[in-house]
């Protein structure tokens, strides 16, 4: 072993010797290479073993399927394949997509179909009529037959399973509707290893939930609970039996569930919590500033509980943005005056020293940016 970690960190690549020393390379190991190279180009073809090429990160898929998830009809799952059915780049449960829409948007959708499965990529949207056109040109827009650029797969919201990363053996799943999209393929790696978890799942009404019935093949290691019927869930009804013993939370779900999570988990050190976002996180310790265009410069003011993307987009309401988080990069500018204050957590040293910064997240640290817009 120790051997095998110093050719490692050096880089250097040694062929042993034959036992005898007469040569250094098998005669049957020399011929079956040659045979690879020959035979396996060849077959490549008929077996479609080869991955998508990504020009630029973006991908061109079509649409190859498309289902309405919940029984109120706001949610639909598309299903994505190469044109010509090749194998698709690999994922991991907690992984999404960015999806350039018809129209140039650019949103973020998690992946919830099977991570086994290098064929096809599947997301779900629920339609939000007033939440920025994303949702509905996705539902009124897009259909099967339809091509559709993707960047990606990322992931954001990785699941460090006990024995595989994490020292946690008990695993607890909480999903608020939509936010079922990344735990789905979480619950299922988790019960395709046999490990301990169980899950809560939380949505306004019956209807109101997708993927009810995939789900049902857990039995009672899932239960789902709506607030018409059972009233809102309390944090010790989310957090369930880890709260006994200790494990991993990995929930997603809107805000007010997740800091009510963080409040009541700050003093439990046997429970693990990890989380994704439906949206972009409240704005701690903000204070009103203006921006100012470079280009034009026209200004606009940022109040203090609102995000600069916010500001600008009133001033240019094309600007491209995705997850609203500081991690994508998608609305990634550059500062041309004034001193920014960084809040993401994905720009690198050199990024920042360059004057770029993420206005989703990030604010200012002087009386004004002028951005080079």
């Amino acid at each position: 072993m120790t051997g095998s970690k110093h050719l490692h960190e050096t880089g250097l690549v040694v062929e042993p010797p034959h036992l005898k020393g007469r040569w250094q390379r098998d005669p049957l190991m020399r011929f079956l290479s040659g045979l690879g190279r020959v035979w396996f180009p060849a077959w490549a073809p008929v077996t479609r073993l080869r991955a998508v090429t990504e020009r630029d990160g973006v991908q061109q898929l079509e649409i190859v399927g498309r289902e309405v998830v919940a029984h109120d009809e706001n949610v639909i799952a598309l299903t994505f394949a190469a044109a010509d059915r090749a194998v698709l780049p690999e994922w991991r449960a907690g992984a999404h997509l960015d999806l350039v829409l018809p129209s140039g948007r650019m949103r973020e959708y998690s992946l919830c179909g099977d991570p086994g499965d290098r064929t096809t990529y599947r997301i779900a949207v629920r339609r939000i009529p007033d939440g920025g056109g994303g949702s509905v040109e996705v539902h009124d827009d897009l259909h099967v037959g339809d091509t559709v650029s993707i960047m990606g797969p990322r992931n954001a919201f990785p699941l460090a399973l006990p024995g595989y990363g994490s020292p946690v053996g008990r695993l607890r799943f909480v999903a608020a509707g939509i936010g079922i999209t990344p735990i789905l393929p979480m619950v299922a790696i988790a019960d395709r290893l046999g490990l301990d978890w169980t899950m809560i799942y939380t949505g306004r009404t019956l209807d109101s939930i997708p993927f009810r019935e995939e789900l049902a093949r857990y039995g009672d290691r899932v239960q789902i609970r709506t607030d018409d019927e059972h009233g809102l869930p309390t944090m010790d009804d989310l957090i369930g039996e880890v709260g006994d013993g200790g494990g991993a939370l990995y929930c997603c779900g809107p805000t007010p569930m997740l800091e009510g999570l963080r409040t009541r988990l700050v003093d439990r050190g046997d429970i693990e919590l990890h989380y994704e976002r439906f949206s972009p996180p409240p704005i701690e310790n903000g204070t009103e500033f203006a921006i100012r265009l470079a280009s034009t410069g026209e200004t606009e003011t940022v109040a203090a509980d609102e995000s600069v993307l916010t500001a600008l987009r009133r001033l240019r309401p094309s600007t491209p943005y995705s997850c609203q988080q500081g991690f994508c990069g998608t609305c990634k500018l550059r500062v041309a005056d004034g001193t920014v204050d960084h809040r993401d957590g994905s720009l690198m040293d050199t990024e920042r020293a360059s004057g770029y910064f993420l206005p989703c997240v990030s604010r200012c640290d002087s009386e004004s940016l002028t951005i080079d817009v």
